[in-house]
């Protein structure tokens, strides 16, 4: 018997399921549509290429030498007598010395996360995953060490040991990551001991540590990759402020000294002849505000694409 017409089924047109994709290719993703950050990114890859291969270009006469001076050429303007962005007091190239001076600024505020990483990892991983007594030692010797203003902190310890590294520029710049480190790991450690008091509470977890997992394996494995998004975040918004903080060590004395260029130097000795030559503040203190924007781009950026709730 034929089945009435209302009854004749219909073929069913199943959605086919979007493909997956993972975390971090879905973050990529994002990124690359947010139109700053891709400026950003692109504004610190030319800084870096400028660093990288700045002596190179000197090498072959595309730029002057940053430290050799001419009498004859003092406060050029830009433009004149074949200085692209004019001299400062003692006649040597604003270019060259803008270009050697982005592998100090670079320098520091890369690596200075690079040494606030290990340190804020440790604590704050030891804090958050073992809790009680551990956790309460070591939040109260981050408190304390909070409590010192950061800025006054770094003085006190450049200026102790400024003696000591005054014939080495390597010595220096040790002195000044050092100085800043220890001044700006207390976040991150805060940071990932909130995010590990979060995540260790979850499902998984507790089936990771039913299973026999050990502490070690249980924080490598499972806390750290859950709470990298965070980090990343937070140590990209830490290098503007360790570049603006050497900037302003230099711009009073207590960063790396002369003849090595610095971008918080220039400014520094271009302060004195501004009137006569404003170029000499105003190139170097543009490039500290292009490249702390840059970064902070690139920070605003990686926030939205590695944020889990603004995934599709």
């Amino acid at each position: 018997m034929a089945l009435p017409a209302t009854a004749v089924p219909h073929e069913v047109d199943w959605d086919v399921p979007e493909q997956q994709i993972g975390l971090w290719q879905d973050a990529w993703q994002r990124f690359r549509r947010n139109r700053l950050a891709l400026i950003g990114a692109a504004i610190v890859v030319f800084l870096v290429l400028m660093a990288i291969f700045g002596p190179l270009l000197v090498h072959f006469g595309i730029l002057k030498d940053p430290l050799t001076q001419d009498v004859a050429f003092i406060e050029v303007g830009p433009g004149q007598s074949g200085f692209v962005l004019g001299s400062d007091e003692l006649g040597r190239d604003t270019l060259s010395r803008l270009v050697y001076g982005s592998r100090v600024s670079l320098s520091v505020g890369i690596l200075v996360q690079l040494i606030i990483l290990p340190i804020g990892l440790a604590i704050g991983l030891t804090a958050g995953y073992f809790g009680g007594r551990i956790d309460n030692i070591l939040m109260r010797f981050t408190d304390i060490w909070y409590a010192f203003p950061d800025l006054l902190f770094v003085l006190v310890v450049v200026s102790v040991f400024q003696q000591f590294t005054s014939g080495s520029i390597v010595l220096q710049v040790l002195m000044i990551f050092g100085a800043i480190a220890l001044v700006n790991w207390v976040g991150l450690a805060r940071l990932v001991r909130g995010q590990v008091l979060s995540i260790k509470e979850k499902e998984f977890i507790e089936a990771a540590r039913s299973s026999g997992s050990p502490p070690l394996k249980l924080i490598l494995k499972h806390l750290l990759p859950n709470s990298l998004g965070p980090i990343i975040v937070t140590l990209t918004f830490g290098i503007p402020n360790a570049i603006f903080l050497e900037a302003f060590l230099s711009f009073i004395g207590f960063g790396i000294q002369p003849p090595t260029p610095t971008w918080g130097q220039m400014v520094n000795s271009g302060y004195e002849t501004i009137y006569a030559n404003p170029s000499s503040v105003v190139f170097p203190a543009v490039a500290i505000g292009i490249t702390l924007l840059a970064f902070t781009f690139i920070g605003d950026g990686l926030r939205d694409a590695l944020d889990p709730r603004m995934r599709r």
